[in-house]
């Protein structure tokens, strides 16, 4: 009980680190970034993507003295919405960081690249999709995941295979219903 109560206390008393102020500081703490990009006015971008399992992507500018400049995080809402139609795949890269995957669709030519963001939707995921033809942005979507089959916790847990699982249920959350024709929404 009393290593609970412990691990309990340090969740509770964990806080985000301080901003870097130094070049030097931001790889001591986070290591080696992904990504170096040169900048025009002279400073340089580190990009510490956490993709692809992760859902930030902590870009850290420096000017040539090894000055932290600013620090954001690529993935938040506000950077997610500078995303434009038009833009090439190099202007995505350097404004959001690494892609989590992508995918090719033949028949609509469309070159769909995705990223891990944070779950403020229905669901257990939420990608940010930029969909590219001919190699230029034509749009932006986003997909929220759902668990196709796994446990489940309360009353309504059960699925037609495991019809009295109070507690613990197999399945997506949702009403039990012996055989779909018995459903109301089935006629």
């Amino acid at each position: 009980m009393m290593a609970l109560l412990l691990q309990l206390g340090a969740c509770t008393a964990f806080a985000p680190p301080r901003p870097y102020t130094t070049e030097a500081e931001a790889v001591t703490a986070r290591g080696e970034p992904a990504r170096r990009w040169a900048n025009d006015d002279g400073t340089t971008t580190l990009e510490y993507s956490t993709q692809p399992y992760g859902d930030t992507c902590l870009m850290v500018q420096v000017d040539q003295g090894g000055i932290v400049l600013r620090q954001w995080d690529a993935l938040a809402a506000d950077n997610l919405a500078r995303v434009a139609r038009g833009m090439d795949k190099e202007q995505v890269l350097r404004l959001l960081g690494s892609h989590r995957s992508e995918q090719t669709f033949r028949l609509s030519g469309e070159e769909v690249w995705d990223w891990n963001i944070r779950n403020h939707g229905p669901g257990i995921a939420t990608l940010f999709n930029v969909h590219f033809i001919d190699g230029r942005v034509a749009r932006t979507s986003q997909t929220y995941i759902f668990p196709s089959e796994g446990p489940s916790f309360g009353a309504w847990g059960g699925h037609y295979g495991y019809p009295w699982s109070w507690g613990m249920g197999w399945g997506y959350p949702r009403a039990f219903y012996p055989h779909p024709w018995f459903s109301p929404w089935y006629w």
